[in-house]
């Protein structure tokens, strides 16, 4: 064995940092609470070019590098149907908006990522707004269900002999070698000074009934008069996301931002309107100042995996295999 390794945190990051641990021979417990974090709210999108803007290049790399992770192995043994879409669909919807999709298409031109643009977006995917005609496409973009993968991520360390424990309040606490600190906005309260704070996001989620229009087959993203919306396919409806501001702690979803995702939906992909729906939630995502994740070593015990933001599900593989590296480094020393 290569030594003990605690790893703080349950969710997707924490899951993906101690399967692949598990996989390199460590032995690892997974403290965790009982209760859902940011990887129950969200929309599981793995969308780099989508999710892109100007000024934001290393945010792109990494994203980058992280997708292909996810293509080059990191969903091995993974049940098929967490992988919900194979492609993205960027729309706009006035003016305005069009500029913005431009922008972003030539700025992605620019760092040597070019996307397919198309003035017959309607003709790509049909459920479309008969006004919406500009897009641009993914086509190596993914979309999971954060649930379905979560759970899958879940089993897959059971199956590799991975412990479970309560959560920890202090690091001193903590019996093993290495502790990593994969717990999302709570990573300060372990670490005093680590820069991470909650940035709060609502979701909805939309579920097909008899008589509506059939399910959207890939991811659509949008701007709705300066406002982001994306759509993501789930095997009984559409996960619809996501607002983004600061309110503390608050994880209430709020009139303003469910009508405003519904409205931008709806304006998007009409057809929706005729969904049920079925769940609003809003989840903390964890933020650094500059938006790049925080993952690397703090001292010669410990290790921080945390600060992904909105691109949690999309960073976990590039994280994992950081936090791996570092492992290695000290595998010598335990």
């Amino acid at each position: 064995m290569s030594g003990s390794i605690a790893v703080i945190g349950g969710g997707v990051i924490g899951l993906a940092v101690a399967r692949r641990a598990a996989q390199d021979g460590w032995s690892v417990t997974v403290h965790r609470t009982q209760e859902h974090g940011a990887s129950w709210v969200a929309g599981g999108m793995l969308a780099p070019h989508s999710e892109g803007w100007p000024g934001e290049a290393d945010q792109l790399a990494i994203g980058l590098e992280s997708l292909k992770l996810w293509h080059a192995g990191f969903l091995d043994g993974l049940p098929a149907e967490v992988v919900t879409a194979h492609e993205s669909l960027v729309v706009a919807v006035d003016r305005a908006d069009v500029a913005d999709l431009k922008t972003v298409a030539n700025w992605l031109s620019e760092q040597g990522h070019p996307v397919t643009m198309t003035t017959a977006a309607r003709e790509i995917e049909p459920l479309l707004a008969q006004g919406i005609r500009h897009g641009f496409t993914a086509d190596t973009e993914l979309a999971v269900d954060n649930r379905a993968l979560v759970s899958a991520l879940e089993q897959a360390c059971t199956d590799l002999g991975v412990r479970w424990a309560p959560p920890v309040t202090d690091l001193a606490a903590v019996d093993a070698d290495v502790r990593v600190i994969a717990n999302g906005i709570d990573a300060p309260a372990l670490w005093p000074g680590l820069a991470v704070h909650p940035v709060k996001g609502e979701v909805l989620r939309l579920r097909w009934r008899k008589g509506c229009m059939p399910l959207p087959r890939r991811v659509v993203r949008a701007r709705v008069h300066g406002r982001p919306v994306y759509l993501v396919p789930r095997g009984d409806g559409v996960v619809v996301g996501a607002t983004q501001y600061e309110h503390g702690r608050d994880t209430a979803p709020v009139v303003r931002g469910v009508r405003d995702l519904l409205d931008d939906a709806c304006a998007v992909m009409p057809a929706l309107g005729e969904y049920e729906l079925a769940e609003c939630a809003a989840g903390l995502r964890p933020m650094s100042p500059d938006g790049l994740p925080l993952v690397g070593r703090l001292d010669e015990r410990t290790l921080a995996a945390t600060g992904h933001g909105r691109n949690g599900f999309l960073l976990a593989p590039w994280t994992a295999e950081r936090i791996a590296g570092e492992l290695a480094g000290l595998r010598g020393t335990t």
